[in-house]
This record gives C-alpha cells, sequence and structure tokens, in this order.
C-alpha cells in the first residue's frame, strides 16, 4: 500500500514531511509514501527514507504541479525537458527510492529511463516499456466523464449503467412505482390465545 502524500503535507520542510509520512504508516495503514517532483524533491526523500520509510517518486506529469505545466501536456517531448526527466529519475533512485512512476511522458523516454534504472518504473500514459502499469479505476470502468486522455482504455463502461440505474430510479419515484409494496415492511398480524383473550376482557 503506498500512500499519496498530498499537496504541502512535505513542501515545507524535511521534519513536517518526516511526520506526515510516518503517520500514514502508524496510522493510515500504508507500507510506503510518494512524493511527486524530481530534483525539487530529493532532500525530502533522502530525509524521509533515511527515517526508515519507503518511498516511492514521481515524475514527468505532476499532477499537483499541474498548473506549472499549464495544464495536463505531455511532458519530455523537447531535449531539454527530457533530459531533465531522466536527471530526475536518475538522481531519485540515488536519494533512496524503491521506484518511480513515470507519468504522461513519450514511450521512448519512458523505455530509456527504465532501461537506465535499477529500481522498477511505473507507468501511466508512459507507453509499454516500463515495468508496470497504472490506470485510475474510474477510468478503466468509464465513470469519467469529459475529458479522457490518450492512454486510458475502458474495460467496462459502467457508468452509462449506472446513469441508466439512477435515471430510471429517480422516474420510478417520482411516478409513484417505487417503493411498492414488495419494498415496504407490514405488521404482522397475530391470533390472540385464550389467554390473552380473557386478560382482554
Amino acid at each position: 500500500i503506498v500512500a499519496d502524500m498530498p499537496f504541502m503535507s512535505y513542501q515545507t520542510s524535511n521534519e513536517q514531511a518526516i511526520a506526515n509520512a510516518g503517520r500514514f504508516i502508524q496510522e493510515g495503514g500504508a507500507q510506503a509514501v510518494k512524493l511527486e517532483g524530481g530534483v525539487r524533491s530529493l532532500e525530502r526523500v533522502r530525509s524521509i527514507s533515511e527515517a526508515g520509510i519507503s518511498v516511492m517518486g514521481h515524475i514527468g506529469l505532476t499532477p499537483q504541479s499541474v498548473h506549472q505545466f499549464g495544464g495536463y501536456k505531455v511532458q519530455g517531448k523537447n531535449d531539454l525537458n527530457a533530459r531533465q526527466i531522466k536527471e530526475d529519475a536518475i538522481k531519485l533512485q540515488q536519494a533512496g527510492v524503491f521506484s518511480i512512476v513515470l507519468e504522461g511522458i513519450p514511450k521512448d523516454l519512458a523505455k530509456e529511463i527504465t532501461s537506465s534504472l535499477d529500481i522498477p518504473t511505473i507507468g501511466i500514459g508512459a507507453g509499454p516499456h516500463c515495468d508496470g502499469q497504472i490506470l485510475v479505476l474510474h477510468d478503466m470502468l468509464g465513470f469519467s466523464t469529459g475529458f479522457v486522455p490518450k492512454y486510458v482504455k475502458v474495460f467496462a463502461n459502467l457508468g452509462i449503467l449506472m446513469k441508466n440505474a439512477i435515471d430510471t430510479y429517480a422516474k420510478s419515484v417520482h411516478s409513484g412505482t417505487f417503493p411498492g409494496e414488495e419494498h415496504s415492511y407490514q405488521n404482522k398480524k397475530r391470533t390472540l390465545d385464550k389467554a390473552e383473550r380473557s386478560k382482554a376482557g
């Protein structure tokens, strides 16, 4: 179980980062924590790792910093950005992470990073060459509405089934067909025995 440390739960100081990571382990039942960011997160990663807590890295498109990127855009498309992401991966490994999430980067860059590391890479929108894959449950099951990223594959469109079920429920309530007799509790009639009848007069 890897707990994704929320925005501003580790950025302020090493002490804050260690304390919050420790709470995930002690109170949340996590076995490791995940931090976003490359070179800028190295000090926090090293401090948490040295405190005896396993750390997973996360580079490329990092959702907590998405506004700095100008939105949900693929990262590492130019040489300079690609070199920075690769450097981030190598330095995170040196800082002690046990694996790295690669999100929203070209597949060739993900392949190059994966082959250059001794630790596993986990891809989300990073192509087929990572050691493992992530797909958000809501995306996989078709619950997401609006924009759907290119890397998402819907394995079951449960969102439509859910919407249809909710619409049918609402219509049934408005029309008065639900709840019906079969969904309502009844008082059981019981026959009074002789003793109870005599007491009742």
